[in-house]
């Protein structure tokens, strides 16, 4: 019997049609692109041009244009409105930087009009505290958001406890007359300590005690000054917030502290 003749040729498209249409595709892509950027600048077009070459190993060198009319030597044709099209996109992409920067712009100008506002009253309590002769007991600091007035923790507390010594009374006195001249203001108490462990039968570790601390003083400027107890609020940082080095003698003296912050009228918000 006669063999059959081995088909050669297979079904179907030859290989290298496949890979012929892919680059087609790509090609198309690409100069659709190219004239939906007709009206970017230079600058922005030799970017685009550099990341295709890299990106998809075309265009060679001196092999890249815009112009107007067909692009004939691609074998397809310039795609209409699509200028109108990426304009439009552009446009809108340029108002919303344009609506960011102005966002940016009253943000920035909100903030310098809130450390303004805390600046003058620093002063203010400087001068005051002056008066009162306690500036060697308090310092004053200041930012965008409050005034802080840091006391050191030994002129108002026995270690490891958290009452009021009795020596520390006509120094709070002083001090709950200065904040009384901002009744509407947010007015923290913060409790601060170094990062020696305690534990007690009272206080568990530093944490209930500068928590203990910061509302001892809260209650006490609630008692004595006009401001709305509402507006007095206490809260206990333990050794999370050292301001100096724990490892010396000096700087755990600096990290035993209350801190009595009085925010400005911008970040006096009761919610």
């Amino acid at each position: 019997m006669a063999r059959r003749k081995q088909q050669d040729a297979k079904k179907g498209s030859p290989a290298w049609m496949n890979t012929f249409a892919d680059l087609m595709n790509l090609l198309l892509c690409f100069f659709v692109m190219l004239f939906s950027m007709s009206t970017v600048d230079a600058e922005k077009f030799e970017k685009v041009i550099a990341s295709l070459r890299s990106s998809f190993s075309i265009l060679p060198s001196g092999g890249a244009s815009i112009g107007e009319g067909q692009m004939v030597s691609s074998g397809v044709s310039q795609l209409e409105q699509f200028d109108v099209y990426y304009n439009e996109m552009a446009n809108t992409q340029s108002q919303e930087e344009t609506e960011s920067e102005g966002e940016n712009d009253v943000v920035e100008a909100y903030e310098e009009q809130a450390l303004a506002e805390s600046e003058e009253m620093a002063e203010q309590i400087e001068a005051a505290i002056e008066r009162y002769g306690i500036q060697d007991q308090v310092e004053v600091d200041f930012n965008a958001e409050y005034v802080m007035l840091n006391m050191n923790g030994a002129l108002l507390f026995d270690s490891a406890k958290a009452e009021l010594r009795q020596e520390a009374y006509p120094l709070v006195d002083k001090l709950g007359a200065v904040i009384s001249n901002y009744s509407d203001n947010i007015i923290e108490v913060e409790g601060h300590t170094d990062n020696v462990p305690i534990h007690s039968a009272k206080y568990a570790d530093n944490n209930v005690l500068s928590m203990f601390r910061a509302l001892t003083v809260a209650d006490y400027l609630r008692e004595i000054t006009t401001v709305d107890p509402g507006h007095i609020k206490s809260s206990g940082r333990g050794e999370y917030v050292p301001i100096a080095d724990n490892s010396t003698p000096e700087g755990r003296a600096r990290n035993r502290r209350v801190e009595i912050k009085v925010y400005n009228s911008y970040n006096s918000d009761l919610n």
